[in-house]
């Protein structure tokens, strides 16, 4: 039996966070998903700093779900960091965003992310996106250990 996987979702669009998070009940995987809602915060939970020191409320996640529009740090510069980082470097990055510009899927890539992923509008294709992630990243995929 696997265990549970834990991901981060980087969001800072409430109605996002919320038809993701609904996305992920209804898949009934048992997966848990911590957010938070800008860049500095998604650092300080990644480094294990300030709210999080001590990883109290932050394990280590076996992927991100990062957005590239966040308020404090932009999703491309956290990118960067966490693909410079010794040991973040080998968690899954999945750019969810609203872009779909050329530039900013050349510069995720470039940066380490490891797909890029256009957000739905809809709330079923939303679902769908999810349990396509969770099928191809948490089932198929063999992640590095924590």
């Amino acid at each position: 039996m696997r265990r549970p996987y834990d991901i981060l979702l980087i969001e800072d669009n409430p109605a996002d966070v919320e038809i993701t998070l609904e996305a992920f009940r209804r898949s009934r995987s048992g997966t848990r998903v911590s957010v938070c809602r800008d860049g500095e915060d998604a650092l300080d939970y990644l480094f294990q700093r300030g709210r999080y020191a001590r990883g109290q409320n932050a394990p280590r996640p076996d992927m991100i779900l990062l957005d590239l529009n966040l308020p404090k740090r932009s999703g491309l510069e956290l990118l960067e960091q966490v693909k410079q980082h010794e040991t973040l470097r080998e968690i899954p990055v999945i750019v969810l965003t609203t872009s779909d510009r050329d530039d900013d899927v050349r510069r995720c890539y470039r940066l380490g992310a490891n797909n890029y992923l256009t957000k739905p509008v809809q709330f079923d294709e939303c679902v769908k996106l999810v349990a396509t992630i969770q099928q191809y990243w948490l089932e198929l995929s063999k992640l590095p250990p924590r």
